[in-house]
């Protein structure tokens, strides 16, 4: 039998489990319900989100809410959306000042129990590589860029996005079939989804 969502999220809130590893306070943040229609899988929380306690509450928030075609209300009300990244703490920072990869304890401890409690999603997106690599079929060697533009293949369960990180500009121009074929696809999708569930 499934956990409870609002169980786990309270275990995962509590979990401690990296601490040896970080220069910083273990601060878990992931947001849900059970009846969360559509699951966001990004990477891990960055300086902003370790500081507010609220996911996405940064640039690349504001910029994947524009791709995903909803309002900052729809966005943070947990009985539509579940998000619930790789790692649920802030990593820390890479010499450049790059956020450091999810931290490697994470997923395994939380992943698919996260999966097998959220029922009612219809529609996974996978933000980044270290999402699309935990939960689709890939070979290591694919490429982000060519997974993406594979989308419809991973349908309808997921649809695999580029990291919304400012630092992607210049993947967006090189590439904007992104632009041309997936967003009109995703935001129909997702404004589909949520009709339904109101």
């Amino acid at each position: 039998m499934a956990e409870r969502f609002d169980t786990l999220a309270a275990d995962i809130r509590v979990c401690r489990v990296c601490q040896p590893h970080l220069a910083h306070p273990c601060r878990p943040v992931l947001q849900g319900s059970s009846a969360a229609r559509i699951r966001i899988i990004g990477q891990a929380p960055g300086t902003r989100v370790q500081a507010s306690g609220r996911p996405f509450t940064d640039p690349s928030g504001d910029r994947l809410r524009d791709w995903m075609g909803v309002s900052e209300a729809e966005f943070y009300d947990p009985h539509l959306f579940a998000i619930t990244p790789m790692g649920f703490c802030f990593p820390g920072l890479d010499a450049k000042g790059g956020d450091l990869p999810p931290r490697r304890e994470c997923a395994p401890l939380w992943q698919d129990r996260l999966t097998q409690s959220l029922e009612s999603v219809e529609l996974t997106l996978l933000v980044g590589a270290h999402a699309q690599r935990h939960y689709l079929d890939l070979d290591r060697r694919e490429t982000l860029t060519a997974t993406v533009l594979r989308w419809r293949d991973f349908l309808p369960g997921f649809v695999a996005l580029p990291h919304p990180s400012w630092r992607n500009t210049a993947w967006l121009r090189r590439n904007p079939r992104f632009e041309k074929e997936v967003l009109p696809f995703l935001r129909s999708r997702i404004r589909e989804i949520l009709t339904s569930a109101l």
